[in-house]
């Protein structure tokens, strides 16, 4: 009868065996990672959120930008086709949806933010559903500050076949969209919410705009990629900054070292009015002024002041060229 049995037989009766055997030492083990973990979070050096109240959620905040997307250029992102005869109710649909969203989020980064600062919060959803309104109400002003942005997209890159093409299409646009957003909730002193939504812009372009900074009109970020703008960075109308650009702060100190006592400090650079920033560019300290209608070239690094009208160059590298006759 044994003789029988066939060896592929044999080694499935065998792994299953040792399946059996081994299951429960692995469900003792997980066992143990989960009572480590319980008491980690007992430990105060630790990083958690347990019993706290509950904080806005990614995903909606970045669901809420969708829908600020199709608000503010219409007819580009939605579904359906849109015409003057259907665009109210379609707008009005929308924005009845956003508010309610917004609200929601508002509020929760509001009781996060008392409870944060040991603070009494008996009106966090009336809060929130009035600062959904107020910011509601700037969408109008919202729409026409980024239609001079487009239009300056438009006028500084010749590769651009049209309007509708740099809206679809341009990183550095959208991340102007997500920080205009951004920055009239960070005006309103909303905690959270506009954080989340820069650094939603970031994850996507590479390009990082604090929502606390001061941007003028006609803004344009010619391919993007690594760009990078500080909180209390100030940035005049008609500007135009290319990839890699940083406009940032001095080493701060460490907390311990006085570094605390920088927090909501003039750290970052002023860039006036029609400035033009080329790639790789570094302005830090929030002493520098860069004056109106200078241009900084390629892989400049700056920490002091530039005067209006200024063009600032690195001198020209020395390069050697090496024919095919010259290589060994």
């Amino acid at each position: 009868m044994t003789d029988s049995v066939k060896p592929d037989v044999i080694k499935e009766i065998v792994c299953e065996f040792e399946e059996d055997m081994l299951l429960p030492r692995q469900e003792e083990r997980l066992r143990k990672v989960v009572a480590g973990m319980v008491e980690s979070c007992a430990d105060h050096h630790t990083i958690d959120h347990v019993g706290a109240a509950l904080i806005p959620s990614k995903d909606e905040i970045i669901r809420i930008l969708d829908i600020l997307q199709d608000l503010l250029f219409p007819g580009y992102f939605g579904r359906q086709e849109l015409t003057r005869q259907t665009l109210e109710y379609h707008l009005g649909q929308e924005i009845m949806v956003l508010h309610d969203m917004l609200a929601n989020q508002i509020s929760r980064s509001i009781r996060h933010e008392c409870r944060r600062m040991e603070s009494l919060c008996v009106k966090c959803v009336q809060m929130g559903r009035e600062e959904a309104v107020i910011f509601l109400e700037k969408l109008p002003d919202l729409r026409r500050l980024l239609s001079w942005d487009v239009r300056a997209h438009y006028d500084g890159d010749p590769a651009a076949k049209s309007l509708d093409e740099i809206v679809f299409c341009y990183p550095g646009l959208y991340a102007i969209f997500v920080y205009r957003v951004a920055h009239e909730l960070h005006a309103r002193n909303l905690p959270l919410i506009p954080r989340i939504m820069t650094e939603h812009a970031h994850s996507r372009t590479g390009i990082d705009i604090h929502p606390g900074a001061k941007i003028g009109t006609s803004f344009f970020i010619d391919h993007g990629t690594g760009v990078v703008i500080g909180e209390t960075t100030e940035i005049g109308n008609r500007v135009r900054i290319y990839q890699g650009v940083t406009l940032g702060a001095l080493s701060v100190p460490r907390e311990s070292e006085g570094g605390g006592s920088l927090r909501g400090k003039k750290r970052h650079p002023t860039i006036e009015d029609d400035v033009t920033i080329y790639a790789q560019a570094t302005i830090l300290g929030g002493e520098a002024v860069i004056g109106a209608r200078s241009v900084i070239g390629g892989n400049v690094w700056l920490t002091t002041s530039v005067p209006p009208d200024t063009t600032v160059l690195l001198e020209p590298p020395s390069h050697i060229f090496r024919g095919d006759n010259n290589r060994r």
